[in-house]
């Protein structure tokens, strides 16, 4: 199943080369791709371990081999992937340039990531990420907006840079293995984790948190993300925003976590505090912005605050909290970035000054950018609310275990301010796009077609279900960290 759902946007973009219709062709691969994730999520058992196992041997001298499974950590990411793909092609539409070369970037960073999530080997894993990244800097370069080559660099430069230094920490944490025991398989290296002394796992562990930091935007390396997805075509900001950035914070809870504990304990304090930078600097930050584009770029990075302090309280409530808040916050900030593509196609403008009243004449649109922001805020209901209180319980679980007010007390607090922070730029954001009075001249735009609203339902009764029945995710989720972070102390 797991190769099924891999191949299919793969055949997609092959068959748009060899002249297929472009948007139908995506639309109906990613189709197939989302119901074929849903079949595997109905039979999945969640035992904890890997499920639809794949393996096909590339070269056994290396102990290499392409190998395909999922676990409820990798099947929640790749449901994500799959659910943003049909919206992000839905949303897509016609395009006015080199259409078949549009959709076929966007099926290739649909497969990137559904191959990175789902691969059980180490260089595939990364492989597949490098496939995604790609058509990423094409999409901002060719078909963006506003200052898109400058944009296309600097994420290009910061990913790249980002990209091999993370290259530089898996050869580290190959090399650190035992050598008769070395292995691409991620199973087999959690295994030997207790073979890999405390020194190499500090070591190898602060490369890997830049490496994967880099691409998750988190503080100080941020500056990327908000240009880029201003000046990304909407179904790439909803792509990459959404799903693609997600690869660095599963590379984080699928390898550092369980392989290496001890050095995640050492570089807790420092983690701590660069994911306050998100949530309180970049916050504040994002309250300044004067256009949407930008301030969703700010937002997205912020909110990857949260996520990094459910991964540093490495417990199984605050890992499931941070892996179910990836869920939640992909399909929000896509929500997000589609309604503003649509505006923009409908303005020509995303600031705050010129726009207002918006849903006097877009209704639907401003009903569905309320569901978005609110998620983002983590409204009870939507299922932000409920990945975020895992987060917080977490943390403050992690800090009474030392006995005392704790740092994880104190970046509880703090990130509870931030919940007010996000408040404060999303329904202003709201309030200055789709309320108040409305100019003149956008008397005349028109509201989202009928056909545009499947995907919006998909996106929107996806986070109302995770919301009103948490459940469902947390089943999935949290026997997959019982088991990997049940890793023997290294020695």
């Amino acid at each position: 199943m797991s190769l099924l759902i891999l191949i299919l946007p793969l055949l997609g973009a092959l068959l748009i080369m060899l002249g297929a219709p472009a948007r139908k062709t995506a639309l109906f691969v990613a189709v197939a791709a989302l119901l074929s994730t849903l079949v595997a999520f109905s039979q999945f058992r969640g035992n904890g371990g890997f499920e639809f196992v794949s393996t096909y041997s590339i070269a056994p001298d290396l102990h290499l081999s392409f190998t395909l499974g999922l676990d409820g950590l990798s099947l929640l990411l790749v449901l994500l992937a799959t659910i943003v793909t049909v919206a992000a092609v839905w949303f897509a539409g016609p395009i006015e340039r080199n259409e078949r070369a549009f959709y076929i970037c966007l099926l290739l960073i649909s497969a990137g990531t559904i191959g990175a999530f789902a691969s059980l080997d180490l260089f595939f894993f990364y492989a597949f990420h490098e496939l995604a990244l790609i058509p990423t800097f094409l999409l901002i370069g060719i078909w963006g907006s506003g200052n898109r080559s400058a944009a296309a660099w600097k994420i290009t430069i910061y990913l790249g840079l980002g990209s091999f230094i993370l290259l530089i920490g898996l050869i580290m944490l190959y090399q650190s293995l035992p050598v008769d025991s070395r292995t691409f398989d991620m199973r087999e290296i959690r295994n030997l984790a207790a073979q890999i002394s405390p020194e190499a796992q500090r070591r190898i562990f602060l490369v890997l948190l830049i490496g994967f930091g880099s691409l998750i935007s988190l503080f100080p390396f941020h500056s990327w993300a908000p240009e880029a997805y201003a000046s990304a075509p909407a179904p790439a900001a909803m792509l990459h925003a959404g799903v693609l950035k997600k690869f660095g914070l599963y590379g984080l809870l699928r390898l550092a976590l369980p392989v290496l504990p001890a050095g995640l304990q050492y570089w807790t304090n420092l983690l701590v505090i660069l994911l306050l930078g998100n949530i309180i600097y970049i916050g504040l930050v994002t309250i300044t912005q004067k256009r949407l584009d930008w301030m969703l770029g700010y937002s997205s990075v912020m909110h990857m605050g949260y996520i990094f302090l459910g991964i540093a309280t490495a417990s199984v409530l605050g890992t499931t909290g941070a892996a179910a808040l990836m869920f939640a916050h992909g399909l929000s900030i896509a929500l997000l970035f589609a309604i503003a593509g649509e505006v923009r196609k409908r303005t020509g403008t995303l600031i705050f000054e010129d726009l207002g009243g918006l849903a006097k004449v877009m209704p639907v649109a401003g009903l569905a950018f309320g569901f978005g922001a609110f998620a983002a805020i983590g409204l009870p209901g939507l299922a932000n609310f409920a990945a975020e209180i895992m987060v917080f319980f977490g943390s403050v679980q992690k800090g009474w275990e030392t006995g005392r007010f704790h740092l994880f007390q104190w970046a509880t607090v703090l990130a509870l301010w931030g919940v007010v922070i996000s408040s404060v730029y999303m329904l202003r954001a709201y309030r200055s796009s789709f309320m108040g009075t409305m100019p003149e001249r956008w008397k005349d735009v028109v509201d989202l077609r009928r056909s545009l609203r499947v995907p919006l339902v998909l996106l929107i009764s996806t986070l109302l279900w995770f919301g009103f029945f948490p459940q469902t995710l947390i089943r999935v989720i949290s026997p997959a960290f019982r088991t990997t972070l049940a890793v023997p102390p290294a020695p």
